[in-house]
């Protein structure tokens, strides 16, 4: 046994003690009295009585011997305390009893049991036994005599092993801390520790085999990786952080929970003493578990982007069959019987001649039919001139003298057609909303960069102090490579830039051949369907890819401080997919560029205003709901009575509000009439309850997550206008084609199982390091990636499929004239 030493060798050990006693002097506490391990030693000290004891063992080859020590005294008197010195061959350690902890608000815990683990002696290469002395001195320096008990014993449990679970008792005065070894074959393993009761706090830290072993509450944060437990702690250990390839694994107990969440005791006043012997234990358990090998960090990567290239793949087959398509159709028409002179002039029938004056999209009530005319050189500039030009100024947008004088007057008609709000210049049009895409550009850039700077200094200062309490990872799941600690959570979001790549090439094939039929003059691309105006569409590209960039910059430590990183340009592109839907119907009317992005740092400003005040502060969310409610109703005010968006100009500051009142008036008060526009009105009322709803919610609960809170207002009335926007066109005898259909049921699809994913709630910088561990779960797909990373992998795809929905959504309209096409 570990215990027991050979007969033989008894002399030599005693002799070895009385020559240690007779080389330390003759003082009445200096001669040393042999000590036996797993003996209870009784005796009292005070300050002129002393008492050492020696406990010798022989040391086997390749051995690690632990010795642990207890010591316990029913003294009180903290004037008083007894003094326990151990002294080892190559270190020395010491404490009081009563032993203090000292809490927040300078509160004192004082524990009269304490137990220490002495620091193991290196092991030997000699090819024969060793002999080991060590020496425990008692004293105190009490007029009077003390009592005491000490118990020295050998750990026969001391180093763990892989795969086997082993349990354990803790407290803060009896800390515990075990060794174990890298097997050969394996470079990285995760220690997993669990406990039945979430308090008292604890601490699991890691620590290089070095003496002395920082394992208390007031010095375990010195040395090592650590992070504070409730009922799971999982920490990654790399054997290449480690050159002696073992490590020492510490469980410290804290004399308080406030870290992990808890209260402080009420029943602690002022500074009266009390002992805490048997109210802080914790029964605990580690099982130390390889972690994946190399071959998984391939598997994974290949896996991410082999995942999305595959909607590389797709897009370029629909492009295929889609050019196939449009070849049998032109040489099916060019042979046609119809067309003696092979011209494509049946397949047209409607006349592009317009009145002089006019503009693209306002098509003469009279050209009903006939053979395919050529725009007049004065009715049009040259097709596909989208080049600056000094009439191309934002001020020159109404370029004809009729338009500011019948604008409003067409605007507020009944029945709206897209002729009427596609009067003006394409090409000014067009360069308006190629603003949006040179925008986002720079506002990424400026946003980024700080950004990345500053996670990496949070990942240094993790990496430095070793303190895992600053990053919220899913412990059980996080992968780390290089300096990054989880570097799954940042593979995860590579679907977010490959899909928003794609999403640019497809809208850049768009814009191709849109130019190409405007240089050949194509009166379906004159004056028929949807005016194709695709800035805003390479905008919303850009911000996919920059949500997949800030996302995975959060994840490299998600934090409180942070996760608005991984929501501001989700704020950006539910925004830009409103204003296209708006642009659709309305393309001479959208908002600029500038007021639009304006909008948005003022969200982001309020979100991270409602991040540092929306914890507590009533008077933030009193402020925010009204600026809610006001701000929705100006904005139906706007769309409802004038048709626009845009909310400029000198008299429109009071005016908006003066022609709401006109309209209740009017409408409701004076005659009771129907609304004039029954469907906005029916639009309009539903989004302000929903609206208010939310401001009402937020002001009852004001939840702690502000920054989600708006992403939802936001994704809320996006999804409610997507709605009506889908039913009004079903309601106008317009049809679904395939691709947009099948866009719309994968968007479904997709966002369904996303949101499931996404609810699977992993950890929570709401609450405390510790009470987050308790979320965290294990790897689900590949032994790579958890459940956020399947949500990461499900949001690219469905915000990829949103986009193409709104891509496609009215391709129907391609061969239909704009005066027939209402606006809603």
């Amino acid at each position: 046994m570990a215990g027991r030493v050979a007969p033989g060798s008894r002399a030599l050990l005693c002799a070895l003690l009385w020559a240690a006693a007779a080389a330390a002097g003759s003082g009445p506490g200096d001669n040393p009295a042999p000590g036996a391990f797993g003996h209870v030693y009784r005796g009292a000290v005070n300050i002129s009585a002393e008492r050492v004891y020696a406990f010798a063992y022989r040391s086997e080859p390749g051995q690690v011997d632990a010795v642990r020590v207890y010591v316990n005294s029913s003294s009180e008197n903290l004037q008083y305390p007894v003094l326990f010195v151990v002294r080892q061959q190559k270190g020395v350690l010491s404490w009081q009893v009563p032993l203090i902890f000292r809490g927040f608000y300078q509160r004192t815990y004082n524990y009269q049991e304490v137990s220490r683990t002495l620091c193991p002696a290196e092991p030997t290469p000699e090819t024969r036994p060793s002999d080991q002395i060590i020496f425990v001195d008692i004293a105190s320096m009490a007029p009077f005599n003390i009592a005491y008990e000490l118990l020295v014993t050998r750990l026969e449990n001391f180093q763990l092993e892989t795969n086997k679970a082993f349990n354990f008792t803790a407290s803060p005065s009896q800390p515990q801390y075990f060794l174990y070894k890298f097997p050969q074959d394996v470079d990285s393993v995760i220690i997993n520790v669990v406990s039945d009761a979430a308090y008292p706090c604890s601490v699991v830290s890691v620590q290089d085999i070095v003496c002395p072993v920082y394992d208390l509450d007031h010095n375990v944060e010195f040395n090592g990786v650590y992070q504070s437990m409730t009922k799971q702690a999982a920490i990654t250990v790399q054997r290449k952080d480690f050159p002696g390839e073992q490590f020492f694994v510490v469980f410290v107990i804290k004399p308080e929970d406030y870290a992990c969440g808890g209260s402080v005791p009420s029943s602690i006043h002022g500074n009266v003493n009390r002992t805490w012997n048997l109210q802080r234990t914790k029964n605990l358990q580690v099982t130390i578990v390889p972690s994946i090998k190399k071959s998984v960090y391939v598997q994974a990567m290949f896996f991410s982007f082999l995942s999305f290239l595959s909607f590389y793949l797709g897009s370029v087959v629909v492009a295929f069959v889609h050019y196939i398509r449009v070849q049998r159709k032109a040489s099916a028409e060019r042979w046609s019987p119809e067309n003696g002179s092979g011209m494509m002039t049946s397949s047209h029938p409607i006349s592009a001649s317009t009145p002089e004056g006019s503009s693209y999209g306002a098509i003469d009530e009279s050209s009903s039919s006939g053979g395919r005319q050529l725009s007049s050189p004065e009715r049009r500039p040259p097709a596909g001139s989208d080049t600056d030009s000094s009439v191309e100024e934002e001020s020159d947008f109404d370029t004809m003298p009729e338009i500011e004088s019948d604008k409003n007057i067409i605007r507020t008609k009944v029945f709206l057609y897209l002729s009427d709000l596609s009067r003006k210049d394409r090409r000014i049009v067009s360069k308006k909303y190629k603003i949006y895409f040179w925008n986002i550009i720079t506002i990424a850039v400026f946003y980024a960069l700080p950004v990345i700077q500053l996670v990496i200094t949070y990942q240094t200062v993790v990496n430095v102090t070793g303190n895992q309490d600053i990053c919220y990872y899913n412990f059980l799941c996080a992968h780390p490579l290089g300096v990054l600690s989880a570097f799954n959570n940042i593979l995860s979001n590579v679907g977010h830039m490959m899909l928003g790549f794609l999403f640019l090439l497809i809208v850049l094939r768009r814009d191709i051949l849109h130019r190409r039929a405007m240089e050949m003059k194509d009166i379906y691309t004159l004056d028929y369907g949807i005016p194709k105006h695709f800035g805003l569409f390479y905008a919303m590209g850009i911000a996919l890819m920059m949500e997949g960039v800030l996302s995975a910059c959060y994840h490299v430590c998600p934090n409180y401080s942070n996760f608005q990183f991984d929501t501001s340009f989700m704020y950006m592109i539910a925004g830009l997919c409103m204003l296209k839907l708006y642009q659709t119907r309305h393309p001479d009317i959208n908002a600029s560029a500038y007021s639009a992005y304006a909008s948005f740092a003022v969200v982001i400003s309020l979100a991270v205003l409602g991040v540092v005040f929306g914890k507590n502060d009533m008077w933030f969310w009193v402020i925010f709901s009204m600026i809610h409610i006001l701000g929705s109703l100006a904005l139906s005010t706007q769309i409802y009575y004038m048709g626009r968006f845009k909310i400029e100009g000198p008299d429109s500051d009071v005016g908006i509000f003066r022609r709401a009142v006109m309209v209740l008036y009017t409408d409701c008060i004076q005659q009771c009439s129907r609304p004039m526009y029954m469907d906005r009105m029916v639009l309009l009322i539903v989004g302000n309850l929903v609206n208010w709803s939310f401001a009402i919610f937020g002001l009852v609960y004001r939840p702690r997550d502000f920054a989600s809170y708006i992403l939802g207002i936001f994704i809320c009335n996006l999804l409610l206008y997507l709605a009506f926007y889908i039913i009004m066109k079903l309601r106008s005898s317009e049809k679904l084609l395939p691709i947009p259909m099948f866009c719309i049921v994968a968007t479904a699809v997709v966002w369904a199982a996303a949101l499931y994913f996404f609810f699977q709630t992993l950890s929570s910088w709401e609450e405390t390091p510790a009470e987050s561990r308790e979320k965290n779960r294990p790897c689900i797909l590949l032994g790579f990636f958890d459940d956020h990373d399947v949500w990461h992998f499900l949001s690219a795809a469905a915000l990829f499929f949103s986009f193409l929905v709104l891509l496609t959504l009215d391709d129907d309209l391609d061969t239909v004239r704009r005066d027939k096409i209402p606006v809603f």
